[in-house]
């Protein structure tokens, strides 16, 4: 039976793989169902509750990074093969196992908008379980931007469906680009070097600041330069609710630094906490750090999040999802 449900899954996936080669099928194909964040994992129980499903787990639900509480970096719910019906087939992200001793290529394959739109499948083939896991393994790395990038592009996509026009203007006069902005963001702040903007609500804030200053000859990007420089700035323009209060780098976690290339754009990402130097405020920030156009300016675009009543992973994400939106201003 489980090798019947098993060939019957890889049938239809593979259908529906070849299917989608069709461009214009994907204006035919539903909206996408789950929560942002939800991840669909079609194996069978036996491999769900082995080795194979406590890699997935340590893969796809570890503790999402830089959150002050403990949440996983993807909600993983997980499905048998037998019972992948249409419900699950619509689902955003979909991770598929097609474990059968006669595929007749084992890897990855990576598909997008097979059932649904816009959708991520991940489909990893091996001849048995320890193959599969071994692949897991290897592109492990692989599936998880896969499935990041296609959260962050169904934000971008809502973004652009629903943006305020009136910002990106007013960030492209400071710094000769923008990012886009969806429906809700204000602008809170705006000088010559240095930009705010951000969706207030009761009890949260996710804001995104623009900023810019002199290059260096060089070590520009060395963690210790863009955090001086970023206390520098904040301390300047970001004031906190009392008198002598500012937003500033929390000093009790080192932030990290890696180097990021993204659709042709190179910049220093960097990610720590945040709080508000004399007072009790705080939570998790990542920026982007790069040249500007003739090279003689850092500019940086940050996102933060401020949500103490709640779980932070989506509001950083929604917020993150913004600064790759970015744009330099069309001639």
């Amino acid at each position: 039976m489980r090798r019947i449900l098993s060939i019957l899954a890889t049938a239809l996936v593979l259908t529906g793989l070849a299917s989608c080669s069709n461009g214009s099928r994907k204006a035919l194909l539903p909206n996408v169902s789950g929560k942002a964040g939800e991840v669909i994992v079609v194996i069978e129980k036996a491999d769900w509750e082995g080795a194979l499903g406590n890699e997935v787990r340590e893969l796809l639900a570890a503790d999402c990074p830089w959150l002050y509480i403990r949440e996983p970096l993807y909600t993983l719910v997980n499905v048998a093969p037998g019972g992948f019906a249409d419900l699950f087939k619509v689902h955003r992200n979909i991770v598929l196992f097609n474990i059968d001793p006669q595929i007749a290529t084992p890897g990855l394959l990576i598909k997008n908008d097979v059932w649904a739109a816009p959708q991520v499948v991940l489909q990893i083939s091996g001849h048995d379980a320890d193959e599969a896991l071994s692949i897991l393994k290897e592109k492990g790395p692989t599936v998880v931007s896969a499935i990041e990038q296609a959260e962050r592009d169904r934000v971008i996509h809502n973004t652009l469906l629903y943006e305020e026009h009136s910002i990106a203007p007013q960030v492209m006069e400071v710094i000769g680009g923008s990012p886009h902005f969806p429906s809700g963001y204000q602008l809170k702040t705006k000088i010559d070097n240095f930009v705010w903007v951000a969706d207030v609500k009761q009890y949260t804030q996710q804001g995104v600041f623009v900023y810019k200053y002199p290059a260096l000859p060089e070590d520009n990007f060395t963690m210790e330069n863009i955090i001086a420089k970023r206390n520098e700035v904040l301390k300047a323009n970001v004031p906190g609710m009392f008198e002598n209060t500012y937003m500033t780098t929390a000093e009790y976690i080192t932030p990290t630094v890696q180097f990021v290339k993204y659709k042709g754009r190179e910049f220093a990402e960097t990610r720590g906490y945040w709080e508000v130097e004399g007072d009790y405020m705080g939570g998790p920030f990542v920026s982007h750090s790069f040249y500007s156009q003739d090279g003689s300016e850092i500019i940086v675009l940050e996102a933060f999040v401020y949500a103490p009543r709640f779980d932070k992973r989506q509001y950083l994400r929604q917020v993150e999802s913004i600064l790759y939106s970015f744009e330099w201003k069309k001639d």
